[in-house]
């Protein structure tokens, strides 16, 4: 049975000039270009992962999309852990936190930044915000590509509802 890890990644959505784009990251061990994301940390939950790695990797800050479900009833005594909207099993060859075969856990994410123009802080790669046009032709994993072109065609309605 291969060894797990957890990860989070983020489909980051902003509107700019009169349209929605995807953020993707240059990513240089990898090649081509992928959401934000990486390794959940010991210390923190998938959540407070894809916050971090979003702004350690873009720079942006941004308003996360809570997912359809259910909420805690009133009274309950715990604190909740925002959910992914999708968890997903992604056989990888090695990287760099173990060099064999595994599998990464990935907790999908999806934000909005209202303010794709103004960064809070150096971004470790570079960004680029491409079209939903522009997606299927990019040196990109297929299943980033299955997600995104859904998620464009859902975006708009999602981000007016969970203002």
């Amino acid at each position: 049975m291969p060894v797990k890890h957890a990860t989070a990644s983020v489909y980051l959505f902003a509107r700019i000039g009169g349209g929605w784009r995807l953020g993707m990251i240059e990513h240089p061990r990898l090649g081509g270009v992928l959401v934000p994301g990486g390794h959940v940390e010991a210390d923190e939950t998938p959540a407070e992962a894809a916050v971090r790695e979003l702004r350690e990797e873009t720079g942006l800050t941004a308003r996360f999309l809570a997912p359809p479900g259910c909420a805690l009833p009133d009274g309950y005594p715990h604190r909740a852990v925002p959910p992914p909207w999708w968890t997903v099993e992604i056989p990888v060859r090695g990287d760099n936190h173990l060099a064999e075969p595994h599998v990464h856990v990935d907790h999908h994410y999806l934000a909005v930044a209202d303010h794709p123009d103004r960064p809070v802080g150096p971004a470790e790669h570079p960004l680029h915000w491409v079209t939903a046009e522009e997606l299927p032709g990019l040196e990109t994993p297929l299943d980033v590509r299955v997600l995104g072109a859904e998620l464009f065609g859902r975006i708009g309605a999602l981000a007016e509802r969970r203002r």
